[in-house]
């Protein structure tokens, strides 16, 4: 009691309206099963907050509760979180890179409709900023709208045409499309005659969305809104390499094959491919 020192505790004890007999029953007593077994829970909890980066919300982490098979409700794990001080990550507001290109004149094939029935129908693609002590940093993305994976990404010290096209080349590399859209904005690198002879030499159809529109592109702007507040905003990148490194570790180590994914029942991208290969 904070006020043993000043008060006797029977004077205590009867200003709040219990039996001083009560109260050192209360001082001796075991902790409730109820009480041991949030304590466990929260350990549990806590495990998995660190393994997802300290990112993870409730929802999350309740999910890789009842994967561990562990019963327990979400209304539970928020309870505990918030009495633990364990907090996920909240996104900020994006930051527009896109230059307009002259000739933007591909169709938009998608109409924001973010969704497929199989690989390598419809890959979406974008440009964000990294800042790092020593200068900026520029990742380009191909992200699978089936499964929500990375398939392909390129960082450079620009934003010219080269950074958009080394990150196709390692989309198609890996996934090897027989026909899919590729669906971007209106930037430049995505309007040039390059990138436009490289999707036809695959047989790639370029779709882009309306000008000054996030929202055609919502999902590519997902991704980067996930990178910038679990990875970026939580980090001081000394330099362009450091940043490199970890933005790599980020996509490769934890966000393709880890990270759950609200959009795929809570499972990660390499996760979802592999149960659609297995059914």
């Amino acid at each position: 009691m904070a006020n043993q020192g000043d008060y006797p505790v029977s004077t205590i004890c009867r200003v709040l309206g219990v039996s001083t007999s009560g109260f050192y029953s209360w001082r001796t007593r075991e902790p409730s099963a109820r009480a041991k077994g949030d304590e466990e829970l929260t350990e549990k909890i806590r495990h998995f907050h660190v393994e997802s980066r300290e990112t993870y919300g409730a929802p999350r982490i309740h999910k890789d509760l009842i994967d561990a098979k562990i019963c327990v409700g979400r209304k539970r794990v928020a309870r505990l979180m918030r009495l633990a001080k364990i907090r996920g990550v909240c996104r900020r507001k994006g930051h527009r890179t896109t230059i307009r290109g002259i000739d933007s004149g591909a169709a938009d094939l998608v109409q924001r409709d973010f969704s497929a029935e199989g690989p390598n129908q419809i890959w979406v693609a974008d440009i964000t900023y990294i800042p790092a002590w020593t200068g900026t940093l520029y990742l380009a993305v191909v992200i699978d709208v089936w499964s929500r994976k990375v398939v392909g990404w390129s960082m450079a010290n620009h934003m010219r045409q080269e950074l958009v096209i080394d990150a196709l080349n390692m989309a198609i590399a890996r996934r090897q499309p027989g026909s899919v859209i590729h669906h971007s904005d209106h930037g430049s690198q995505y309007t040039s005659l390059a990138f436009g002879r490289r999707c036809s030499a695959y047989g790639i159809r370029v779709s882009m969305g309306s000008v000054g529109d996030c929202y055609d592109n919502a999902l590519a702007e997902s991704f980067f809104a996930t990178l910038e507040c679990e990875l970026i905003d939580r980090s001081t990148f000394r330099s362009r390499i450091q940043a490199r490194m970890e933005v790599f570790d980020f996509i490769e180590s934890f966000y393709n094959p880890i990270r759950r994914h609200s959009a795929l029942g809570q499972v990660s991208p390499v996760n979802f491919e592999r149960q659609a290969q297995a059914a």
